[in-house]
């Protein structure tokens, strides 16, 4: 499955914003962080604070902070603000009207379905301690290494 680029952002900044929900980032430090368009993610931001998911503050002191709950908030939650996760009954498309088109479509449309479900079963939580795990994993690797450098 390949996310536009606004899914993509909108997944980084609601990722880095659940870190700590507590904390407010401005969109230039996410940018930063993710090396991204700041002015393309700034967009992606006020797309999010408008579907309640992160807070806008003002003030010299501003930026966002994540508005939900990362126990309930999931993948899906946030990739329908920017990608169409409606089924295809709706789409007509040449050969759509065939036996060959009526199949292919049932099979889009279960491989659709089992993406949705997936998507909408994996919360900013689960993701956050994958990133944890991600993170524990490659700071051990030097270590590992360094330990069999002394053995050789």
């Amino acid at each position: 499955m390949r996310l536009q680029k606004a899914t993509r952002f909108a997944l980084y900044a609601v990722l880095e914003l659940a870190r700590d929900p507590e904390r407010q980032f401005s969109a230039g430090e996410i940018a930063e962080r993710f090396e991204i368009s700041g002015h393309h993610l700034s967009k992606v931001l006020r797309t999010l604070g408008r579907a309640g998911l992160v807070e806008a503050l003002r003030g010299a002191g501003g930026g966002y902070r994540f508005r939900g709950n990362p126990k309930r908030v999931t993948l899906l939650d946030v990739i329908q603000h920017f990608e169409p996760v409606a089924s295809r009954d709706a789409v007509r498309e040449p050969g759509s009207r065939t036996p060959e088109g009526r199949a292919l479509g049932r099979v889009i449309d279960e491989i659709d379905d089992i993406a949705r479900a997936t998507l909408g079963s994996i919360t900013l939580a689960t993701m956050r301690k994958l990133i944890d795990q991600d993170r524990r994993e490659a700071a051990a690797r030097p270590a590992e290494r360094r330990a069999r450098a002394a053995t050789e």
